[in-house]
């Protein structure tokens, strides 16, 4: 009989630390979760800060970011020349 007592706790405490790990993984993924979402917050709100930038100052020319908004213009413009391209297919 004591061998099978000392069976049954040993499963009994190696079913707990079992658990106990597997409830820390989950606390562990849910606090990865909360991370990525405040990192995609900080990141919408980078990119919001970059355009109103580059709207209320893009066209200065003493812009320390000027290599930056010509290429936006540049990409802007690219879309546009694109988007008449994909404009006159559709119509074909």
């Amino acid at each position: 009989m004591d061998f099978i007592e000392k069976l049954g706790d040993t499963i009994t405490s190696k079913g707990k630390a079992a658990a106990g790990k597997a409830r820390n993984q989950a606390e562990i993924l849910s606090l990865r979760s909360q991370i990525s979402t405040c990192e995609e917050v900080i990141r919408k709100n980078y990119q919001e800060i970059g355009k109103l930038f580059y709207e209320m100052h893009g066209e200065d020319p003493d812009n320390p970011f000027e290599k930056q908004c010509t290429a936006v213009k540049n990409a802007e413009s690219g879309i546009e020349q694109l988007q008449k391209k994909i404009d006159c297919l559709k119509s074909l």
